[in-house]
């Protein structure tokens, strides 16, 4: 009863997160970051919930991994490989780009490793499902995942209305602007946000390269085991990498929502878009779990400074990549 006491704690607050992203000026920042706001604000009216712990910790990690796992629906390698192979290398450059210069800046900032590492690949690939992938790659604590989706989800919103304000004066057409957004933006509601004014061809085509650099999410978390295994000592307790096989469940659903359904079965868009409302609902629940493990002082000590390194590269990277379009 505890278990699913705990469970149902997280489907609660998760529920009430939906419900505010729902609210004008909360919708922008979408039900991920409200159910973290919500979550770190319980935690500091009250102790941590010990009775439900088991519940709660099942949220924040094995709920975590099945919601990677859809979330591979999500990622259509066909269309990749048929279209969007001349962004590959645009989409590679924005990843290296981006966690290369959030370290730096960690590093002179003097800001903690592992939410900038998180902030970076965040910046990076796409947003808070990137963040949770390599969480557990990395043995990040749940705190400074659960910060590191916090600041994603509010700085990629930030600068995804920026783009829209921005698109009308920019001296670049509209298939530009597009790639641009996909680009540069952080999670994919992001690009969404920032594409969509410009009308269906430009929203496919930013999409389009965003779905590049959730591609690149696979390849990036075996280079970061094999990096993991290579900077931690043999004699460490930490020295054993548990293989994400939750990251097979990811290709194997993108490679089944790509190759099968449609070809060999017939899944409905409706059913699609609810399947994917579904996976946001169960990663939803496991950033509320993750949120419940944040403290004030947390927040105070950890997060200025690797949110100060994540803005400048936002910065950064928008200009340059802004640029290299010309």
């Amino acid at each position: 009863m505890r278990f699913l006491g705990g469970v149902g704690f997280t489907f609660f607050i998760a529920l009430l997160g939906l419900g505010l992203s729902k609210l004008t000026g909360f919708n922008q920042i979408g039900p991920l970051a409200c159910s973290i706001i919500i979550a770190v604000t319980v935690r500091q009216i009250w102790e941590y919930p010990e009775k439900l712990r088991s519940g709660i910790e099942f949220s924040s990690k094995k709920l975590l991994r099945y919601a990677i796992v859809l979330y591979g629906l999500k990622l259509n390698i066909a269309v990749i490989f048929g279209q969007g192979m001349p962004l590959l290398l645009r989409d590679i450059l924005t990843i290296v780009f981006s966690i290369v210069i959030t370290l730096l800046l960690a590093k002179w900032l003097k800001a903690d490793f592992s939410i900038s590492l998180l902030l970076g690949v965040g910046t990076g690939v796409c947003g808070a499902a990137a963040i949770a992938a390599v969480s557990p790659i990395i043995k990040a604590k749940e705190e400074d995942t659960a910060i590191g989706v916090g600041i994603i989800a509010l700085i990629g919103t930030v600068f995804a209305i920026l783009y829209t304000v921005l698109r009308p004066f920019l001296p670049i057409s509209d298939i530009d602007y597009g790639i641009w957004s996909g680009v540069s933006l952080h999670e994919i509601a992001h690009v969404a946000l920032a594409g969509a004014p410009g009308g269906e061809d430009v929203l496919a085509i930013a999409l389009l390269a965003k779905l590049g650099r959730v591609f690149l999410l696979i390849p990036l978390c075996f280079i970061l085991i094999y990096w993991m295994n290579k900077r931690t000592p043999a004699n460490s307790d930490k020295a054993k990498i548990d293989f994400p096989w939750f990251l097979i469940g990811f290709i194997v659903m993108s490679l089944f929502g790509s190759y099968v359904v449609g070809e060999y079965i017939h899944i409905s868009e409706e059913v699609l878009v609810q399947i994917g409302n579904l996976s946001t609902y169960i990663l939803t629940m496991a950033m509320v779990g993750l949120g419940l493990n944040v403290s004030f002082q947390a927040l105070k000590t950890k997060a200025l400074r690797p949110l100060i390194a994540m803005v400048i590269t936002s910065i950064l990277l928008s200009a340059l990549t802004f640029f290299s379009i010309f």
